[in-house]
């Protein structure tokens, strides 16, 4: 049990996929092009069909912005062999990248993806909440700079109380397997998270 654990809040109604949280992480962070801690998720579906002479359409789309989620059981560091992957006092999921050997069982076991194999270290990396900024009062790089503020941090009891207690949408797996420390606002189009209406319109970014 940590002493306190902090969470993210992603307000989907407001996010549009703009990728500053994502470019503003990699700036901070000097990550590679192809590591990316915060990834920007783009789900959509739906379609066109003809009734008599009128078309009608169901399509949707919508976005979310997503990090690592410093999961209550994280599943990184119950399968990480070296014990790099850990569990912070303050609830972030980090990697010691010193004792870290680069095996990627956490990226097979994440099921959202957030650990990432540095080739230039020969390491495992991710988002490790920006925990120097929160020590000292900030905000993590990503939510400080989203133009709409669709991102925030807070402790969890906080979190809930001013969020809500929301963790399930598409395409994300459902919250009861890893229990994600996060907290949603969903967009009007959002799906559930067993949806199979929809598809990742972008995998590649993600």
């Amino acid at each position: 049990m940590t002493a306190k654990q902090y969470g993210f809040y992603i307000d989907s109604q407001r996010c549009t996929g703009c990728k500053t949280c994502e470019l503003a992480c990699k700036d901070y962070k000097d990550l590679t092009p192809d590591v990316s801690f915060r990834r920007i998720y783009e789900y959509c579906g739906g379609g066109w069909k003809q009734e008599g002479e009128a078309w009608t359409q169901d399509v949707f789309s919508y976005y979310l912005s997503i990090s690592c989620n410093h999961c209550e059981n994280p599943a990184c560091a119950s399968v990480c062999p070296s014990g790099a992957m850990h569990k912070r006092e303050d609830g972030f999921v980090v990697v010691d990248q010193d004792v870290c050997i680069g095996c990627k069982y956490c990226s097979m076991a994440c099921p959202y993806g957030a650990p990432q194999y540095d080739e230039s270290k020969g390491r495992m990396s991710k988002c490790d909440g920006c925990f120097e900024r929160v020590e000292v009062g900030k905000k993590p790089m990503c939510v400080e700079s989203c133009p709409l503020r669709a991102l925030d941090l807070l402790p969890m009891d906080e979190l809930k109380a001013k969020y809500g207690d929301l963790k399930d949408v598409a395409p994300l797996p459902p919250s009861h397997y890893t229990n994600p420390n996060i907290a949603l606002r969903l967009n009007h189009n959002a799906k559930p998270s067993d949806d199979r209406s929809g598809f990742l319109a972008n995998p590649k970014e993600v």
